[in-house]
């Protein structure tokens, strides 16, 4: 795992136990967290036409952008880029922006004292985990060697961690989330910032010649993915939820609404 990604990873828990501490009477449970994990993990087995649809055309993107991967790398591998050593220097910071979206938040959240703004905080949080897991567990299953490390694009099973960016999946999920989250008064200025935030991670990995383009591009695909899952579980949750738990005479059962 790259520097970035352990940067992300660390300041992501702690925000999750900030954000969870404040909102657990609200709306956080561990049971909602491993129900979300389960759910999202296991979204494939659910899908319906229109997403092995989104899937297809994924791939036929991908494969697009993975024919141009040596003409780009031969665009922005000059100078010090050019270099086989294979150091991702900047991968900290790189994952900065993305973090910085998360702690934003939370810190803007906790000011303002909003328990929507929690909640937002850990639809962030979940959109990074999920898509860094998902992230890391292709990397290593295709283990595709980084353009700074080759100057063949068809370096794959070779120990890498190139394919796919993992510094895209969770910009793109992050910003998402972060982009279609809340309330519509301000939603030019998020999706400014949240697709901002991701198209720009996703061109400076391949301007700085440590990814491929389709590297970025399935990278995108899967943190927009994450990114859609996320906010339908947070649509669903502000729909309302049925409760049915044990009383002192019997059970109760109960059924809650959220309003803005």
């Amino acid at each position: 795992m790259g520097k970035g990604r352990i940067l992300a990873t660390c300041v992501c828990a702690a925000l999750g136990v900030s954000a969870s501490t404040a909102a657990v009477a609200d709306s956080f449970t561990v049971q909602t967290a491993l129900d979300d994990t389960r759910l999202y993990f296991t979204a494939p087995l659910r899908w319906d036409r229109e997403d092995w649809l989104y899937f297809a055309g994924t791939l036929a993107v991908v494969g697009a952008a993975h024919s141009l991967d040596t003409r780009v790398r031969t665009h922005f591998a000059t100078g010090s880029n050019a270099i086989l050593n294979g150091a991702d220097k900047n991968s900290v910071r790189d994952a900065l922006p993305a973090v910085a979206l998360i702690a934003g938040t939370w810190a803007y959240a906790g000011f303002i004292r909003d328990s929507d703004g929690y909640r937002e905080t850990w639809s962030l949080l979940e959109a990074g985990v999920f898509s860094t897991v998902t992230g890391e567990v292709l990397t290593y299953a295709a283990g595709r060697e980084r353009p700074d490390a080759t100057t063949s694009a068809n370096r794959w099973r070779d120990g890498g961690d190139s394919f796919p960016s993992v510094h895209a999946s969770a910009a793109f999920a992050i910003g998402m989330v972060f982009a279609e989250s809340g309330n519509d008064e301000y939603r030019w200025l998020r999706r400014l910032v949240g697709y901002g935030v991701a198209g720009a991670t996703s061109y400076i990995r391949v301007r700085d010649n440590v990814h491929w383009l389709s590297d970025t591009v399935a990278g995108a695909a899967i943190g927009i993915a994450t990114a859609r899952f996320v906010l339908n579980r947070q649509r669903t949750e502000d729909q309302g939820s049925l409760q049915f738990q044990p009383a002192r005479d019997g059970w109760q059962l109960s059924y809650s609404i959220r309003t803005r």
